[in-house]
């Protein structure tokens, strides 16, 4: 699930901004060069957490299932414990199996089945939060939201969504079984053939109104994942708005959980021309700003955003700062709240460490964590709307953009 860094070291981290923690391939950030994390002190295990071994003698010793009490489940316990006191859902230990079985930043490609997947906070469930546009999970009937319930005939409860991802990952051509309830309650298994996925990030359609007519003067673009390849492809995209001629832009990113710090950054600096695109705050209080350049590639051109609860991190940080701006405004609900930026440490035993390092703020110098972004325009999202390009969130943009464009003419 986790991408295989091609770094030389261990103990090296990348600089991510994504909410999820779960991703069935998906790579989660981009190297920023590496290093040590800053001389942080780390605690002598021999003084300071000498109690472990002294609970894990009595667990060998004394437990009624000795057959439960192994080296493995020891280790896995103390670290996840120790995670779980933070009360930080972001910090997640990776195993060295999920590490190393993970996206390859080379090629950009993964074998499985072309999904992100997270842990619902509140029933604890494994949830489908975007399948891949193309990919065998979207073309098999799996849809955003969706609660996997079992994998092969084996129920998920209790399972972290690195199990899930360990289950349902696999070679390009196997098959596996998800036993998924959809947003309907309907409850059906799906089974999907795995393949080789290529991560999507940008897209460019057409856009329709609610008579299925084309709204020629309309262009739309929907940003899926920040990842290094993001930024041209955004590049082009907004070469074909300008070559078409278009007068205003739909911005979809809705379906967006984050990625890359760099190339968040980078892609919002195409929409301002200057200014503080978010402030970066340390553990220490160091408030570290980053500004746009003068000058992006579409500074000019009238812009909506659909947002919802899946537009998360680095989508929250691009509507954040072109909504602060005044640069566009933002239809459809309340986003996800995700406002930390997190190392992906290497460690030595080939596991990783997604550890969260600070928080970031809007232009405004607004925290969202937990909170999200408030649309200017708030249109609940429907089942039917989930996934798709069209429906009211679409339809209201549709009309606000327009809304715009008339009144700049007059």
């Amino acid at each position: 699930m986790w991408k295989t860094l091609k770094l030389s070291l261990a103990l090296t981290f990348v600089t991510l901004i994504v909410a999820f923690g779960g991703a069935l391939g998906f790579a989660l950030g981009e190297d920023n060069g590496g290093g040590s994390a800053g001389g942080a002190s780390v605690p002598n295990s021999s003084t300071e957490f000498g109690i472990l071994d002294e609970i894990a003698d009595i667990l060998r010793e004394d437990f009624v299932n000795p057959d439960a009490v192994t080296d493995r489940a020891l280790e896995q316990g103390s670290i996840q414990g120790i995670i779980d006191e933070l009360g930080d859902p972001h910090t997640i230990y990776i195993t060295p199996e999920s590490y190393q079985s993970g996206f390859d930043i080379i090629t950009g490609t993964f074998e499985g089945i072309g999904a992100t997947v997270d842990l619902d906070p509140v029933t604890g469930e494994i949830i489908i939060v975007t399948p891949f546009h193309g990919s065998p999970a979207e073309e098999a009937g799996i849809r955003p939201g969706d609660a996997i319930l079992a994998v092969d005939g084996e129920s998920t409860e209790g399972w972290s969504v690195q199990d899930a991802v360990l289950q349902i990952r696999g070679p390009d051509g196997s098959t596996v079984t998800l036993t998924v309830r959809h947003s309907d309650r309907e409850t059906e298994d799906v089974v999907i053939e795995r393949g080789t996925i290529v991560i999507p990030t940008v897209f460019v359609e057409e856009v329709l109104d609610e008579d299925g007519e084309l709204v020629p003067d309309l262009a739309y673009i929907e940003i899926q994942q920040f990842t290094e390849r993001t930024v041209s492809d955004m590049q082009e995209a907004l070469q074909q708005v300008e070559d078409g001629g278009y007068s205003g832009l739909i911005l979809d990113l809705r379906l967006n959980p984050g990625g890359g710090l760099d190339a968040t950054v980078q892609v919002t600096d195409m929409f301002l021309d200057g200014g503080i695109i978010l402030t970066q705050v340390d553990r220490n209080g160091v408030a570290t700003p980053y500004e746009a350049r003068p000058g992006g590639e579409a500074t000019e051109i009238p812009i909506v955003i659909l947002v919802g609860p899946n537009s998360a991190s680095g989508s929250e940080v691009l509507a954040g700062a072109l909504q602060d701006h005044g640069r566009a405004q933002l239809v459809g609900d309340r986003t996800f709240g995700k406002g930390s930026v997190n190392h992906l440490r290497e460690l030595s035993n080939g596991g990783a460490l997604y550890v969260t390092i600070a928080r970031w703020l809007t232009p405004d110098g607004d925290l969202i964590e937990g909170v999200g972004l408030t649309p200017d325009v708030q249109v609940d999202t429907t089942p039917e709307e989930t996934g798709t390009g069209s429906g009211p969130q679409l339809y209201a943009a549709i009309n606000l953009l327009q809304q715009q464009l008339a009144a700049a003419a007059q």
